[in-house]
């Protein structure tokens, strides 16, 4: 059985290398940036500049990963990752930075979207669902590891920087070494606005409002922290655990979404999460310890809510719609997470450092809303009929090749 993993070992490995790189580079820019004095206008602009990149990514990497082939195109993308993670460390300016950003999401959508491929071609219908939850702990794992590296570095020095690039470089070791065969040439991406709305206007919505709320904070999260005057190793901490909180709580949400009608458990959610951002930016708490237990409590509401709104989307989608339907909500979510950096950064540059948690809020209130006008509207599909629900990565942009990773692909393909 070893023997059958040994080759996606070899790419969980580079996908490890790839998102600590990206989690760190991700959280070692806005600390910089916040401590070189750029406008919060600036920041935002690079959160929407990454995700602007990454949708165009989706779009575009599948025609230069035909043309250069897999490794070839890995090893690209890879390499342009490290030099720009480099060029960042060298060339301290608001304007190249959100240039190089959405660099740095366009070349990691390519590399997502090529392990992703890789990863569906080597599993079977008896292993996938192990190989798409070995892929998911990978993700959360290093997505935190890379962030807590920060806490150990000098965020005010190039050192952190020379870091990212050795991780984007050692991805591409395992990558270039497996024996994996290669996979068939990537799918064009496309987006059926018409077909998503009809299917599900809750998940529609929905995954678009999360992308603005998780886009928000994702962006300026440290920069709320770094502005309230928390320490660099509380602020890794911080983000960090808005992320584990929100793996942890996905599944018990989950399951009582499966007992249930899901948009309830959508709406509650929202509502929680809409709340807890409401409370954050009244008590405007400035203690360590306080403002990572109140974080973390908004993590673990928000975080879940993409995998909820999928889920109900995928219950009204027939079995052979499947990859088309959660792919289409990715870029939905894309888009969204393109808005909410501008909006949060419009609130935080005015007003206090908690007002990220207003644009936040706004988009949860709106979902909570939305979703409860339409129980009204709509029957629930019956219990009987419905998929279980899995578990989704919401913390970091990922491309519609994940979607035939998960074993609910098994009877669309």
């Amino acid at each position: 059985m070893l023997a059958t993993y040994r080759p996606i070992f070899s790419l969980l490995r580079g996908t490890a290398f790839l998102l600590a790189g990206s989690g760190l580079h991700g959280l070692l820019l806005p600390l910089r940036g916040q401590a070189e004095g750029f406008s919060t206008a600036a920041l935002g602009l690079m959160g929407t500049a990454w995700a602007g990149g990454f949708v165009a990514g989706c779009f575009l990497a599948p025609r230069l990963v035909r043309r250069a082939g897999h490794v070839r195109a890995f090893g690209t993308f890879a390499a342009c990752a490290a030099i720009i993670a480099l060029l960042t460390g060298l060339w301290i300016d608001e304007a190249i930075w959100i240039v190089l950003r959405a660099a740095t999401g366009f070349v990691m959508a390519g590399a997502f979207m090529i392990i992703e491929s890789w990863l569906n071609e080597r599993a079977t219908n008896e292993n996938r669902g192990t190989v798409f939850g070995l892929y998911m702990m990978v993700t959360y794992a290093s997505i935190m590891a890379g962030q807590m590296i920060v806490a150990a570095g000098d965020v005010g020095s190039a050192s952190l920087f020379m870091v990212t690039g050795i991780f984007f470089c050692a991805s591409l070791i395992p990558t270039a070494v497996s024996t994996a065969a290669h996979p068939k040439p990537l799918q064009d991406v496309s987006l059926n606005l018409k077909g998503l709305y009809a299917n599900s206007p809750v998940a529609f919505f929905g995954c678009l409002l999360i992308g603005v709320a998780n886009g928000a904070w994702g962006t300026l999260g440290a920069v709320y922290g770094a502005r309230i005057g928390i320490s660099t190793p509380q602020i890794a901490l911080m983000m960090s655990l808005v992320v584990v909180a929100g793996a942890v709580m996905q599944m018990p949400m989950g399951r009582i979404s499966d007992r249930t009608d899901r948009r309830f458990v959508l709406a509650a959610a929202s509502f929680g999460a809409a709340l807890v951002g409401v409370l954050i930016f009244i008590i405007a708490p400035r203690g360590g310890t306080a403002v990572i237990a109140m974080t973390a409590a908004y993590g673990a509401l928000a975080y879940t809510l993409y995998s909820l709104a999928v889920a109900h989307a995928n219950d009204h989608a027939s079995a052979e719609d499947f990859v088309k339907v959660s792919g289409g909500l990715l870029l939905l979510y894309g888009f969204g997470t393109m808005i909410g950096p501008m909006i949060g950064a419009g609130l935080m540059g005015p007003l206090s450092p908690e007002s990220l948690f207003l644009a936040t809020a706004l988009a949860h209130f709106v979902l909570a809303g939305y979703t409860l006008l339409r129980i009204r509207r709509r029957a629930p599909v019956p219990l009987e009929e419905r998929e279980a629900f899995k578990t989704l990565p919401a913390e970091r942009g990922v491309t519609p090749e994940v979607a035939r990773l998960d074993p609910r692909a098994e009877e669309d393909a």
